[in-house]
């Protein structure tokens, strides 16, 4: 076993237009004084980072790594979570989705998802450039319209969902496997790949590939009403980034899973800041420290009701206080017998 990496923090809810949070040196600064070690970076972002720039020059990596390691911090991860979304997207969905892209391509589907797989291409450079094993990202969406099985579907249409999905993953997927990277879909609402079974049904269109694994979310998963914890039972092998995030979950006689169309504060389940929702997180670290997960654990913050500049204060210390120091020999070695083999068989009568 190993001990997890952490406290590390997602800037992407925390970059802004005013300083500190306009610039990596000032805004990793600031995440360093909070007591975090790690951060991971959203790519979308200019103000904090160049994709094309990290895909083709080294040298710049050098500097996002100098300038990390001049505040204490490390890079934990890039993320595409945006422009993963736009490698599919329903027409349903086109027009909210659009703000995602540059204007150049924004009303062109086509060109909007040849722009969105041209930045996952560059993810998979960016991120062998910079020395990382793990890359975050959204897989997009084709069939979440009919996510309700009313009116019925017709036979097929989520298979062909699901054989498209994977067909614009696939060389994705590869080019992440040639750099030496893995690809880490967080499974969410919103997205085909939303829990185990749309999780697996994506892995068997793409041929098992090994560059297909999870960011293990569990506030997606309290809202879902889905056993996060068994889900790491069942899927550790494929977990390779966890975002720590809380979410509470509070039906009533007048609402349940679908929200009523609510604001996130009138919702039955919505995100809350660490330690203010009902996660089980000591189930979570124990979980993970047992299957070996050599990943970070990252904070990711949304709530509805308490403000950012609180949460990131409280998320470190949060973290940092689940983080399990792991055995490095086992607790009853003070009773060992020293039996050798013969003893062994001796003892069974052997």
């Amino acid at each position: 076993m190993r001990t997890i990496q952490g406290p590390a923090i997602f800037l992407a809810q925390f970059a802004g237009a005013a300083a500190p949070f306009n610039r990596l040196d000032t805004i990793s600064r600031w995440a360093a004084s909070l007591g975090y070690k790690g951060v991971q970076i959203p790519t979308w972002d200019g103000r904090l980072f160049d994709l094309r720039r990290a895909a083709e020059s080294r040298g710049y990596c050098d500097e996002i790594r100098g300038t990390l390691a001049a505040n204490g911090l490390q890079l934990t991860e890039l993320s595409t979570h945006l422009q993963g979304q736009l490698v599919a997207v329903h027409p349903a969905y086109d027009q909210p989705f659009d703000g995602f892209a540059p204007e150049s391509v924004r009303a062109n589907p086509s060109a909007r998802q040849e722009w969105a797989v041209e930045q996952l291409l560059l993810a998979a450079k960016a991120s062998a450039n910079l020395g990382l094993k793990a890359h975050a990202t959204f897989p997009g969406a084709l069939a979440w319209p009919y996510i309700y099985p009313w009116p019925q579907r017709p036979a097929g249409l989520i298979e062909s969902a699901f054989e498209e999905l994977a067909r614009r993953w696939k060389p994705i997927l590869d080019a992440f496997d040639a750099t030496g990277v893995d690809v880490c879909f967080e499974l969410h609402p919103g997205e085909d790949l939303h829990d185990g079974v749309s999780f697996e049904m994506f892995l068997e269109r793409v041929g098992g590939h090994p560059r297909c694994n999870i960011l293990f979310d569990p506030s997606h998963f309290v809202l879902q009403q889905l056993d996060y914890l068994e889900f790491i039972d069942i899927y550790h092998s494929r977990i390779k980034m966890f975002h720590v995030k809380d979410a509470e979950f509070r039906p009533s006689g007048r609402q349940g899973v679908y929200g009523g169309y609510q604001p996130w504060i009138g919702r039955a389940g919505r995100f809350r800041s660490l330690g203010d929702g009902q996660v089980d997180f000591r189930g979570i670290f124990s979980k993970l420290a047992q299957y070996d997960f050599e990943g970070w654990a990252v904070l990711e913050w949304e709530c509805c009701i308490k403000s950012s500049d609180q949460g990131a204060q409280e998320g470190a210390p949060f973290i940092a206080s689940h983080i399990i120091q792991v055995a490095e020999r086992a607790f009853d070695d003070f009773a060992k017998s020293g039996a050798d083999a013969e003893t062994n068989r001796r003892m069974l009568g052997l």
